[in-house]
């Protein structure tokens, strides 16, 4: 369990998926992150997280006050093979309150402390300014940018 002020990150528990559901089906949510999945994709999806051992991490952020569900944060190795990637999912409820940036940062933190990681990095859509300005807010600088999945990206990292 890792804590911030105002959230609780949990790990992932086969008991979390339908709330897990609410992200992978909600078109705001998924919109730059290649649409909505059908449930037979988001069971494999499911099961890949709960069966990960090891290099990847998945928790289910609840508001503290509340345990309301508010999304899915995960570190887990970049499809790059370099580094490990901090990523994020929040119902549209919770955005642009700061909530996420308080879950990345506890997240890289956790990262750097615990799992002795030198860099962490983040992709995000350009088009996606306000997963932009988390990440930058969550102390990540832009490294570069590139063509992939067919659009512009922009990789962050953040060094120990």
């Amino acid at each position: 369990m890792l804590e911030t002020e105002r959230c609780v990150l949990f790990d992932l528990k086969r008991a979390d998926f339908n709330d897990i559901k609410k992200l992978y089906f909600n078109h705001d949510v998924r919109k730059y992150l290649g649409g909505i999945v059908d449930e037979a994709y988001l069971l494999k999806a499911a099961e890949v997280m709960l069966e990960n051992e090891g290099e990847s991490h998945f928790w289910v952020v609840r508001e503290r006050i509340s345990d309301s569900f508010m999304g899915l944060v995960s570190l887990t190795p970049h499809h790059d093979g370099e580094y490990n990637e901090v990523s994020y999912q929040f119902m549209p409820e919770w955005w642009g309150k700061g909530y996420g940036r308080e879950a990345v940062r506890v997240v890289i933190k956790y990262g750097f402390m615990e799992l002795n990681l030198p860099k962490i990095i983040a992709e995000t859509q350009t088009a996606n300014e306000a997963s932009c300005r988390l990440l930058e807010w969550a102390g990540m600088e832009r490294e570069k940018t590139l063509l992939r999945f067919g659009a512009e990206q922009a990789v962050y990292s953040i060094q120990r």
